[in-house]
């Protein structure tokens, strides 16, 4: 019997086991994070360390910083992360981590430490999408949510609209043709001289401007599901040269508050559609954007109006960390997907609407 089919025959009897701890690792960007989930609802511990002060000074995440900061802390998060969650190595039943999407870089310290741990414990190890486990955010935040239902994933390399048919289930009904809705949060965020990360300073920001400008933008993605934020991106960032070169002052305020509002209003617009258009009563939001307070406020007032249920993610769930990878892959190996052996390697796209399968790479 070679390896794979050891950690098969493991992996398939983990299936009928009552609790099952799953330790996971997240390093697909600027977080390093390692986290113990138990039987993919229960957090015993989800450890982050930020790199957000040392990537600040250059305005937005450098890869290899950021494989470098990595590489540093992961061993000392792990040991943190069983300390928090009050186990041993022995106790860990499967070692999960995030393959895809993300800076391969970033990603193959995160690979290669669950790799070297899944190996030396002797227990199975889980690839896990990033997107999957954005989703999976919301079964540790909301303990009674169970699909089907559908998702609005929003995050700095992710814009779509999932339904979610089962845990490993989903079909891909609309996506951005171009940036991602994080990725022009961040990028009107530094024409506005705000610091990284852009988001949540745009968000802060516009609580205290008003809706004045109307940016125009041309919409042709209004018939689909899917998104393109390069055209208000552009026009924020051409308004704002304009300005500057005339010597006309600026509200950065009332440019942050009319982005938002648009962007939150295309986003919410069309995830209320698409729950129509499947019948699903359920609107999950996921991804770092899910943070946005103008997104949530107007995402649940359309669903209580549509008599949908709503939602969201407690916020340190919104953003990446390990835990909701563990959560994913418990749900993963119920339906015996996921399973890898040790060729497995960071990759800096994955398919959207695809569950990792289980193979011998």
């Amino acid at each position: 019997m070679n390896y794979f089919e050891r950690m098969k025959e493991k992996y398939d009897k983990l299936k009928d086991k009552k609790d099952v701890l799953i330790l996971s690792v997240e390093s697909s960007c600027d977080e390093t994070s390692v986290a113990v989930v138990k039987n993919g609802r229960i957090v015993l511990s989800n450890i982050i360390a930020t790199q957000i002060e040392i990537h600040r000074r250059f305005g937005g995440v450098v890869p290899e910083v950021a494989s470098r900061n990595h590489i540093t802390a992961i061993s000392n998060i792990f040991d943190e992360a069983l300390r928090a969650a009050n186990i041993t190595k022995d106790d860990i039943d499967a070692v999960a981590v995030t393959y895809g999407a993300g800076l391969v870089g970033a990603l193959l310290v995160g690979v290669n430490f669950a790799k070297s741990l899944a190996y030396a414990l002797d227990v199975p190890l889980i690839a896990v999408s990033h997107v999957h486990g954005h989703i999976a955010a919301n079964y540790i935040s909301h303990e009674s949510l169970t699909p089907p239902f559908l998702c609005l994933m929003v995050s700095g390399g992710h814009t779509a609209i999932l339904e979610i048919k089962d845990y490993n289930e989903f079909k891909l009904l609309g996506t951005t043709v171009d940036d991602a809705v994080g990725e022009a949060f961040d990028k009107v965020a530094r024409v506005l001289g705000l610091p990284y990360p852009g988001g949540p300073e745009i968000d802060k920001l516009a609580k205290v401007g008003e809706n004045k400008y109307k940016f125009v933008v041309s919409n042709s993605m209004k018939d689909t599901f899917n998104f393109s934020f390069s055209g208000i991106k552009t026009a924020v960032v051409n308004f704002v040269h304009n300005k500057t070169q005339k010597g006309e002052e600026i509200n950065k305020a009332d440019v942050a508050r009319s982005f938002e509002e648009y962007v939150t209003e295309e986003l919410t617009t069309k995830a209320v559609k698409a729950c129509r258009y499947v019948g699903s009563k359920k609107l999950v939001v996921a991804g770092g954007v899910g943070a946005n307070a103008k997104l949530k406020e107007k995402l649940s007032n359309a669903c209580e109006a549509g008599g949908v249920a709503f939602y969201a993610p407690v916020l340190r769930y919104c953003t990446d960390n390990a835990a909701m990878i563990g959560s994913a892959a418990y749900y993963m190996m119920k339906s015996g997907l996921g399973l890898s052996d040790l060729t497995l390697t960071g990759k800096p796209n994955v398919e959207l609407g695809r569950v990792y399968e289980t193979k011998n790479n």
